[in-house]
């Protein structure tokens, strides 16, 4: 029976050891895609205690902690932070066979190198020892970044976000490159006219644009995208229940975005082609300035009308959506390429029943410009666990090239998360030694160490093309 996360966790064969410790282990990080808050980073903040850097605004753990019959004063309400731990702690045991439990314990090993399991009966001793470490200037957010090796972090920023925190993370000479990434789903958000009103005028504040006009509008989000440009993005992210991909012609939606702009809702119809026609002028956008867009796909988001009244967003109450998938990518996809304005594109599936098509629709787009242009994104969210992450990998490499691929990503907004890069890499190791240990592969281990160091950290770094001001 082997121990429970030994120092060979997930590595099964003496080809996967080799392919983790000689290599995968040594490579910095790049986390192309989080949501770290970068004025934390920026005051190079520290954590009172193990739950604020652990709990708060974890969403995960706050559904495993209703699943086991936690009251929500516990979670999200009025409760200490120590009772709120204590319930974590209680749930812990609770969360077997839910990555959750894997994390959990190999976030307490790194940073903290605590290898007891949590547990009622432990949450004392470690919350104190955390919280410890937590006030010294060895965990404060800038010198974890460097302890979990983190060469580049992409935040997810609004338009309308100034961006001042970056420049001062900049102008303080941190060694982690910190970028933001262009995240401009509101702009796109007029299902409520009231508000994306309320929105609009404070892009025009921001780009110092009067948004009167849909050229008015595409010249403020230009400006903006300009200016992430100059702070260094390169990445553009888009968070989508389903693509938009409706055929338009542009004085339609001159006209669409005029009813808009006055106040008047539009039917759902040309709610969607208004929003179709602005993806693909910002696709355009990445492609002028040689960025990367992602697209987030196919999460239904806030299921739970009562509590998301009381939370809002981002609460856990999302699930997997069954929206159409592969003619509306396809569509989008294909009238960007039809025009030679077709970025560098990342796709995340959500539900699992579209790995092959998502694997396959990459594909057909990879144009021999760039290796691995058009990219199948790692397991995202109710998928970054491991079975996910094999399906992930199983399903491009029967359907694509793996040793392009640019890797793992955290998607998390605690500075704990990077064991999950970890995790990534183990679950990776394995799968390609175990390949050579059944006789599916040769064994080369300087071709397979060099491919695992290039999903791991290479390809992204050379994809991307990272660079500062």
């Amino acid at each position: 029976m082997k121990e429970f996360l030994s120092e060979d966790f997930l590595l099964d064969s003496d080809m996967s050891r080799s392919l983790y410790f000689d290599h995968a282990s040594k490579m910095p990080i790049i986390d192309y895609h989080c949501h770290l808050p970068p004025d934390e980073i920026a005051m190079n903040k520290n954590f009172q205690n193990l739950t604020k850097i652990w709990l708060d605004g974890d969403h995960y753990k706050w559904r495993a902690m209703r699943t086991n019959g936690i009251e929500e004063k516990y979670i999200t309400g009025n409760a200490g932070d120590y009772e709120k731990f204590e319930k974590w702690a209680e749930t812990v045991p609770y969360t077997m066979r839910n990555p959750l439990y894997h994390w959990t314990h190999m976030e307490l090993r790194n940073p903290f190198g605590i290898t007891e399991l949590l547990d009622a009966g432990t949450a004392k001793s470690i919350y104190d020892q955390c919280t410890e470490l937590l006030n010294s200037e060895h965990f404060s957010t800038r010198n974890l970044l460097k302890k979990f090796k983190v060469e580049v972090v992409c935040t997810t920023d609004d338009p309308t976000d100034t961006l001042e925190h970056h420049a001062k993370i900049r102008e303080d000479g941190f060694e982690t490159m910190v970028l933001p990434a262009f995240r401009p789903d509101k702009a796109m958000a007029a299902d409520d006219v009231v508000l994306y009103n309320e929105y609009l005028d404070k892009l025009s504040d921001m780009s110092n644009v009067d948004i009167k006009d849909l050229q008015t509008l595409i010249d403020a989000l230009k400006s903006r995208h300009d200016y992430f440009h100059y702070m260094g993005a390169r990445l553009s992210d888009h968070g989508l229940e389903e693509m938009y991909s409706s055929s338009f012609k542009k004085l339609e939606i001159k006209k669409i975005f005029n009813s808009i702009r006055s106040g008047v809702s539009v039917s759902k119809k040309k709610l969607m082609k208004f929003k179709s026609a602005l993806l693909i002028y910002l696709a355009e956008m990445d492609h002028e300035k040689g960025w990367t867009q992602q697209f987030h796909l196919g999460a239904l988001r806030n299921n739970n009308s009562r509590m998301a009244s009381v939370l809002g967003p981002d609460t856990g109450f999302d699930s997997i959506g069954d929206k159409e998938m592969a003619r509306p990518v396809s569509k989008f996809l294909n009238n960007l390429d039809k025009t030679n304005t077709l970025p560098k594109t990342i796709l995340y599936n959500l539900n699992p029943r579209d790995n092959y098509l998502f694997a396959t629709m990459v594909g057909n787009f990879n144009d021999g410009s760039v290796p691995g242009k058009i990219q199948y994104g790692s397991g995202w969210w109710f998928l970054d666990q491991k079975d996910g992450m094999e399906w992930q990998l199983n399903a491009l490499s029967n359907l694509g090239l793996l040793s392009r691929f640019v890797g793992m990503l955290t998607d998390s907004r605690s500075f704990l998360s990077y064991p999950r890069h970890d995790y990534f890499r183990r679950i990776l190791c394995n799968l390609i030694g175990n390949d050579v240990e059944n006789g599916l592969l040769p064994g080369d281990p300087a071709w397979l160490g060099q491919m695992i160091e290039n999903i791991s950290y290479h390809n992204a770094k050379n994809f991307f093309n990272f660079k500062s001001k």
